[in-house]
């Protein structure tokens, strides 16, 4: 166990980063990030975190007939050539970081060969202690030509197998959730009962949602509404980071932040660029939450909560009587 009296408090960037439009290379863009980590070393920073599919535009947004075609958005290693240099100055400044990316893996057992959305830890002597799979997978599987632009994630990735983790790093408990992932209150328990201290969440939010574009004028409030409640129901911080900006002539959501147990937004981006956010995170700040209001050992009740684990969609409840 930690001494009482140990410092647990971990300075973390969020790193937003402004548009990747189709033509940037991942070289330019790992350019921008290290200028990121540059200043988030001398602001004091431990962990710095990037957004979803950092290092490509959002290539969702098309769609091809052959999947193959679209091999290049994917990471085959990771690092790889393009993104050692990430790995080697973020280890010599002693910096660790979450990235998100697009994985193609190798093959399996049976030839097949996966492509997640996928987000990774790396502690400062430049080591990937975890790596988690995006397993909300929003948007649409097949062409949709009608759209003003597609949102054809399902076609582009499968969901992860795995769950939500939680890693004992950087002297707290770490987890990590992609985009989507935040919009689902399951994302945050699952880790909230593993004891998660901090959750890491990269995304690229489209401000206009093509299926009821009355939201449009809510992604703002809705993006922060979700976190903030993650946070404050599972005792937790969370740092949430944007690509925001109009990028392929998609105007996306900025507004990254890091969001204390208790709910509060304690650091939040002023533009749609890149960006640092930076805070002073106390891991001790979770216990007033976790040992009081939110102590799921006294007050859970998980004989009742079946309906989560056994049912997928809504079952609507029958007529009285």
């Amino acid at each position: 166990m930690t001494s009482p009296t140990a410092s647990r408090t971990i300075v973390v960037g969020a790193a937003q980063l402004g548009p990747v439009q189709r033509e940037d290379s991942r070289e330019s863009v790992v350019a921008r990030m290290i200028t990121l980590l540059h200043e988030a070393s001398s602001r004091g920073c431990q962990l710095v975190v990037y957004p979803e599919l950092a290092l490509t535009t959002f290539f969702p947004r098309w769609f091809v007939d052959d999947i193959g075609e679209a091999d290049h958005w994917y990471e085959t290693s990771m690092p790889g050539p393009s993104t050692q240099p990430l790995f080697d100055e973020a280890k010599k400044l002693g910096i660790g970081f979450s990235l998100g990316y697009a994985e193609l893996t190798d093959p399996d057992a049976r030839g097949t060969r996966h492509r997640y959305n996928t987000q990774i830890l790396v502690d400062g002597h430049g080591s990937i202690v975890g790596r988690y799979h995006k397993v909300h997978i929003p948007g649409h599987a097949g062409h949709e030509p009608d759209r003003p632009f597609q949102h054809a994630e399902r076609y582009y990735f499968e969901p992860g197998p795995e769950g939500f983790g939680v890693w004992r790093s950087f002297g707290g408990l770490i987890g990590m959730m992609t985009c989507n992932d935040r919009r689902w209150p399951e994302s945050y328990r699952e880790m909230g009962l593993q004891g998660v201290e901090m959750i890491l969440c990269g995304y690229n939010t489209p401000i206009h949602y093509v299926p009821d574009p009355s939201q449009d004028i809510l992604q703002g409030f809705h993006n922060s509404l979700v976190m903030q409640a993650g946070a404050y129901q599972n005792g937790t911080w969370v740092v949430g980071v944007a690509k925001g900006g109009v990028e392929e002539g998609v105007d996306s959501l900025g507004q990254s932040c890091i969001i204390a147990p208790s709910g509060q937004i304690v650091a939040q981006a002023y533009t749609t660029g890149d960006e640092l956010v930076v805070a002073s995170c106390d891991l001790d700040w979770c216990k007033r939450y976790k040992d009081t209001l939110f102590d799921f050992d006294k007050y859970r009740r998980p004989e009742v909560y079946t309906r989560i684990t056994s049912q997928r969609g809504a079952v609507i409840a029958p007529e009285n009587g």
